[in-house]
């Protein structure tokens, strides 16, 4: 992650730009996949019936709490990512200071 933002101030403006709206893409695609694995999740556990177009009581309920329980764990995931890649960096910060002495 260092390495791209190092080369991103050292790119064109063209170039940073290029590389901005490639990473809003796939954040974009990260998004919409996340959403589709929700409905398809949680669609899949709740849904049971088909006799009537709107959900019963049971199935809103379900749906609610799944959705919920699936954003509360992608958001924790997240979460945990951004932890593990600051102790990454932090060691790779320390391991090059180390290495100048």
């Amino acid at each position: 992650m260092q390495n791209i933002v190092a080369s991103l101030e050292q790119s064109s403006e063209a170039d940073r730009q290029a590389a901005l709206q490639k990473l809003e893409e796939m954040q974009m695609k990260d998004t919409l996949r996340m959403f589709n694995g929700l409905v398809e999740r949680c669609f899949g556990e709740c849904v049971n019936g088909f006799r009537s177009k709107a959900l019963s009581a049971p199935e809103e309920k379900c749906i609610s709490t799944c959705a919920e329980k699936f954003i509360k764990h992608s958001g924790r995931v997240g979460q945990r990512f951004g932890e593990l890649t600051m102790q990454e960096q932090a060691a790779q910060q320390g391991m090059a200071g180390g290495s100048g002495s």
